[in-house]
């Protein structure tokens, strides 16, 4: 089972030199891609110019804008809530950026009470991520959102 509490005071460690978001967040998806188990792809997309852009990443080659509404990531933007997928196949819209991803989860990260970017996790299992993971991925966000210098991005 995953530690969040530690992965969470983990992030706020390696973020506390350094408020800047972009090495912060390659940090948080390598840190998140090297402790969580049966994942294929872990990391950001960024809000910029009205859709969401690729950021920092771990994994599989990755679909480079998102609109805001579609897929889990764009539903998560949109709705400023965590979407918990068991299997993508069944999700409205959902866009297949990697066939091999099966079950999905996504976290929105805010700055000044506006999402900026989000947290997304893939994995090819179906039912991967279940309520402890929600809860620990959205404590591990506000952990983020704690530390790290989004304000460039809520403008």
């Amino acid at each position: 089972m995953t530690d969040y509490k530690l992965l969470a005071a983990q992030i706020k460690s390696l973020a506390e030199d350094e408020p800047n978001y972009i090495p912060v967040m390659s940090n948080a998806s390598a840190l998140l891609y090297e402790n969580m188990e049966d994942l294929n792809w872990a990391g950001f997309y960024i809000m910029n110019k009205g859709s969401l852009m690729l950021g920092p990443f771990q994994g599989k080659v990755a679909c480079i804008r998102i609109e805001l509404g579609k897929g889990v990531c764009g539903t998560a933007a949109q709705s400023n809530e965590t979407q918990l997928v068991k299997d993508v196949h069944q999700f409205p819209g959902h866009i297949a950026c990697d066939s091999a991803s099966n079950s999905e989860i996504v976290v929105p990260i805010h700055s000044d009470g506006k999402v900026v970017a989000v947290l997304d996790i893939d994995s090819p299992s179906l039912s991967r991520f279940d309520e402890n993971d929600k809860e620990g991925l959205e404590q591990f966000v506000k952990a983020l959102e704690e530390t790290v210098d989004f304000t460039e991005l809520s403008r």
